[in-house]
């Protein structure tokens, strides 16, 4: 992701002729929303994204097909469940810093932890967008070996 952040804040910098880092900062976070959103929708559509690789984890459907670029938009609109809540109380209460992020790690926290009461310990936006994440391993991989040593 750091690389995508670089290449897309690069280009929206270079295209708006941003000289400081705090100008049209709404414009740019809108820019790189969307960014975000292209990058996962692609990836989620086609299985996994490059991290998921890593890990051996695949996101389906229910039915363990590949996911849609609507459900994949539903569930990175719905994955933001994740930052938003405490984001959006921080500035509606006018929060400070530290406490945001006190704020933030709790919410968090707590999302995490309803998985665990989810019969199938799937995440709250997983269930709602009718997605979930399972194992795989690719055909002809070993354990601990990557696909290019193959």
């Amino acid at each position: 992701m750091f690389g995508v952040v670089f290449i897309a804040d690069y280009l929206f910098s270079t295209l708006t002729q941003t000289r400081h880092a705090l100008d049209n900062r709404h414009s740019q976070q809108g820019f790189l929303f969307l960014i975000f959103g292209i990058y996962f929708v692609w990836f989620w559509s086609h299985g996994q994204t490059l991290a998921m690789k890593t890990w051996d984890i695949r996101v389906t459907d229910l039915k363990g097909r590949r996911l849609t670029q609507q459900r994949a938009l539903l569930r990175y609109v719905l994955s933001w469940l994740w930052f938003l809540p405490p984001l959006a109380a921080s500035w509606i209460f006018s929060v400070e810093v530290r406490q945001s992020l006190v704020l933030a790690g709790g919410w968090i926290f707590i999302w995490a932890l309803l998985s665990r009461f989810h019969p199938q310990r799937q995440f709250l936006h997983d269930a709602m967008a009718g997605t979930r994440l399972t194992s795989y391993k690719q055909p002809g991989v070993k354990s601990g070996q990557s696909a290019s040593a193959g």
